[in-house]
């Protein structure tokens, strides 16, 4: 789903954290209390925030009413595969 922008309760911008955590999570090997450390992200609130996150677009892309799903998916695929 979309990623909240900004922590329930600080309130601190916190959705341009997430494809970087995913990143440094998956290419660097970090655990990831230490991924958001090194992200600068101190706060419980605003870790919590990053680390229950689920990314459901695909899953849900499968239910869209029209037949363009597939073409959808693929598309989400290749932009990702290109960030990493």
């Amino acid at each position: 789903m979309i990623i909240p922008i900004r922590c329930f309760s600080c309130g601190k911008v916190t959705g341009d954290l997430w494809e970087k955590f995913v990143k440094v999570v998956d290419e660097d090997g970090l655990s990831e209390g230490d991924a958001l450390d090194q992200l600068g992200c101190k706060r419980y609130c605003c870790r919590r925030m990053v680390m229950t996150h689920v990314d459901l677009i695909e899953k849900l892309l499968k239910y869209t009413p029209d037949g363009r799903n597939l073409k959808k998916l693929d598309k989400i695929r290749v932009n990702e595969n290109e960030r990493r």
